[in-house]
């Protein structure tokens, strides 16, 4: 087995008491959705564990205040939420997390912490046995939790089998990753790349988007009194939240510094189910800005059972 595990071997880690407390039925195609516990800090600041400290013995020793889901977090503030998976990883297999897509559309950072681990979303050691934490902060509006709500993706490592820029052209004539609304991407026709093994796809602002109206390319946060139950988001109408953004008669959109916007890719993406894919921050050759807070895109994203579908087009979180 090489790279990130499938739905059947996390099955079998959870069952084999690997990852503990885990709900099999938050499993998927090659991730595993990770829960809010009953645990809840508020924080002065955000923090990363030595190799030698645990999360919450860093918390307490730099003054983290306990909190009650009762309330809304606020924006702007870090708040540290235990999760209620544990692992025990066998000897050849680490893990790394993603936040889930419905938290980057919502402007809430989240980023794991795992007992000494020096970094953030990762259980990157093999082998790694602990808990497990969330480090949540609202960006653009209130946003209230509950326990049981799902935040992040984990997915499980073997190796790392990313992409070299000679791999990526080899397996994107093979298989053919993106598409335009007129047909097929060819690869000879991408002319902006870092050759890291990635594809860079570009904001939208020519389609009409469906359920968009007549111009609308996008949407910006908005400051408000009110706040998000995020246990509730498919009952709330975008209104209540952002404001929609049109592309001017020129065809281009002016950004406001510092707001939050939400954007679509002018490629579809087409995943095969034997592969998976991770939106990474753009680099700081093309602007320094934050391109998305989630980014794992599952095996057969855009891609159909028959690989009759023609891809799909990406959601972009940027401010």
């Amino acid at each position: 087995m090489h790279g990130a595990l499938p739905s059947q071997d996390i099955l079998r880690l959870i069952r084999d008491g690997h990852v503990l407390h885990a709900n099999e039925n938050h499993i998927q195609p090659s991730s595993l959705d990770l829960t809010i516990g009953e645990e809840i800090y508020r924080l002065p600041f955000l923090f990363l564990p030595k190799s030698s400290e645990t999360v919450l013995s860093v918390a307490r020793d730099i003054g983290a205040e306990p909190f009650s889901f009762e309330y809304p977090l606020e924006v702007g503030v870090p708040y540290l939420v235990r999760l209620r998976e544990e692992l025990k990883l066998p000897p050849d297999v680490y893990a790394y997390t993603n936040p889930k897509s419905s938290v980057g559309r919502n402007d809430l950072r989240v980023s794991m912490l795992a007992d000494r681990i020096t970094r953030f979303d990762a259980a990157g050691e093999r082998g790694y046995e602990g808990s497990l934490w969330a480090v949540v902060e609202p960006k653009s509006y209130r946003v209230k939790l509950h326990p049981g709500d799902t935040l992040l993706q984990i997915r499980f490592f073997y190796s790392d089998t990313r992409f070299s820029h000679g791999d990526l052209e080899e397996a994107y004539r093979e298989h053919q990753f993106l598409y335009l609304d007129e047909g097929p991407f060819p690869y000879d026709r991408i002319k902006v790349s870092d050759r890291d093994g990635g594809l860079i796809m570009t904001v939208d602002l020519e389609t009409q988007v469906p359920g968009l109206a007549n111009g609308q390319v996008g949407w910006r946060a908005e400051s408000t009194q009110r706040f998000l139950d995020f246990s509730k988001i498919g009952h709330y109408d975008p209104g209540d939240f952002f404001t929609p953004v049109f592309r001017s008669h020129e065809g281009t959109v002016r950004l406001r510094r510092g707001d939050f916007y939400i954007f679509f890719t002018r490629e579809r993406l087409r995943v095969p189910p034997g592969f998976a894919a991770e939106i990474a921050a753009v680099d700081v050759r093309s602007g320094e800005y934050r391109s998305h807070y989630a980014g794992f895109i599952d095996p057969g994203w855009g891609h159909g059972r028959d690989g009759s579908l023609h891809g799909a087009s990406i959601s972009l979180s940027s401010s």
